[in-house]
């Protein structure tokens, strides 16, 4: 308590002196203390962004708190500097096992181990290590089908399905200033070809929607398509990846080549961030050629890209390979929060359009909603209508839905955006070198 108090009084003196703050976080944290432990690691790093020790101690704390998000977003950082202690690769991979995140936990596992092999952990090791199995001979080996798959030659050629969108941003409840934005980037080159290709700039491009899920990402992108009545071609990951060698890059090439001879066309990656993870955390070098087929195809190195509007979207764009925001590939990023009020208002009428109801004041059941993403809204209405087939089965007519039915769905749901921002706000905080979530920060503010 002597040392805390001298510490303390020296910081009176000298406020700036940043070995001094981060002995006495110490002190405090060796002591519990982690509430003024962790005001004084902050403060180090208001000083001074990238301090290894005050990242260290807020994990350090982060971890003993439960806050396990936090701890990966700080060590995944220090890794990428390759400045993460053994340390603080165990707690991270400790965060990962509680946050039933496995795979992930399995490759800071990995690491460690190759750094340490004798390294040993209780809860790592019994969640982690992979069983050892003989294999008994040849039995029940087959050398033309050795996985069990029922086929040799590989699955039988995706076909990727191309269609016009019959919604515009009409149908988008909300989201003004998203459609500006989208007008002003994709809508007007197109419309305005001539006079794009009188300065040399080319149509086309990429463009990355981030935000929390159930916000409209891939209705946005399907509503652009609509609006400037373009092919639309939907892409998840089953439809890129593939069990054998060479074929999911196959599949990439041969997605942007249907793009290519169905211009103007919108090209859309849901969950953009599976197929385009960051390449410095693969040990699979498979994924690796997967990403730079990607990346290959954005530059049109094999094909001209006129035409062509590639969309992605993720929860996770801290996931991205940093490769894709370069210029040409997903040069534009646009954060798609959680609607407003008055946005709200709008996506409730159109979602309550064709259902039996009342008059209901929306304002009022608005109110009711905080943090609620689009989905949250639908999830509300299926509750409000559950409640009303209820009654519906024992009298055999359909009662309406009214406002007090709305707000009293809203109180049973719980909005699914929070444990997003709660992640979000640790890498907009610590992880937020290129400015990239400064949208998540003002938002949050």
């Amino acid at each position: 308590m002597n040392d805390i108090d001298s510490l303390k009084e020296a910081i009176e003196r000298s406020p700036d002196n940043i070995p001094l703050r981060i002995m006495l976080a110490g002190k405090y944290l060796h002591f519990g203390r982690l509430e003024e432990a962790e005001t004084e690691f902050q403060t180090v790093l208001n000083y001074d962004s990238n301090h290894v020790k005050a990242k260290e101690g807020l994990a350090e704390i982060y971890f003993r708190r439960g806050r396990y998000s936090g701890v990966i977003v700080i060590v995944e950082e220090l890794m990428k500097r390759d400045m993460a202690s053994e340390r603080m690769m165990v707690i991270c991979a400790k965060s990962f096992v509680r946050e039933k995140s496995i795979e992930e936990a399995q490759e800071v596992y990995e690491k460690i181990l190759d750094e340490n092999p004798d390294f040993e952990d209780k809860e790592l090791d019994e969640n982690l290590r992979m069983p050892s199995f003989d294999v008994d001979d040849d039995e029940d080996f087959d050398e033309e089908d050795p996985f069990g798959f029922g086929f040799v030659n590989g699955p039988d050629d995706k076909d990727f399905i191309l269609e016009k969108p019959d919604i515009s941003f009409k149908d988008v409840g909300g989201m003004e200033k998203l459609k500006e934005e989208i007008d002003l980037k994709i809508i007007k080159p197109l419309e305005n070809a001539d006079l794009y290709a009188a300065y040399g700039k080319k149509i086309g491009g990429g463009i990355l929607l981030y935000g929390p899920p159930g916000c409209g990402k891939t209705y946005l992108a399907k509503a652009t398509a609509g609006e400037i009545k373009a092919n639309f071609i939907s892409v998840g990951i089953s439809d890129i990846l593939d069990m054998w060698i060479g074929r999911s890059e196959k599949n990439m090439g041969y997605i942007f080549e249907v793009a290519r001879r169905n211009t103007p066309c919108v090209l859309f990656f849901d969950e953009v961030d599976a197929l385009g993870a960051s390449r410095s955390d693969m040990k699979n070098s498979s994924g690796r050629h997967v990403i730079n087929q990607f990346l290959s195809e954005l530059d049109g190195i094999e094909g001209n890209n006129e035409g062509i509007l590639v969309m992605g979207a993720t929860n996770a764009p801290w996931h991205l390979d940093p490769a894709f925001r370069r210029p040409g590939r997903f040069d534009r990023i646009i954060f798609v929060p959680p609607p407003d009020n008055t946005s709200k208002e709008k996506i409730l009428e159109i979602i309550m359009q064709e259902k039996p109801k009342e008059k209901i004041d929306y304002q009022k059941v608005v109110e009711h909603t905080k943090f609620y993403s689009g989905a949250d809204l639908k999830a509300m209405i299926d509750i409000a209508i559950e409640d009303k087939l209820k009654i519906a089965f024992k009298t055999g007519i359909p009662e309406p839905i009214n406002t007090d039915d709305l707000i009293k769905a809203a109180k049973r749901h719980h909005a699914s955006t929070r444990e997003w921002f709660n992640t979000a706000k640790n890498y907009a905080l610590f992880a937020n070198e290129s400015g990239i979530y400064d949208e998540i920060l003002k938002y949050i503010k």
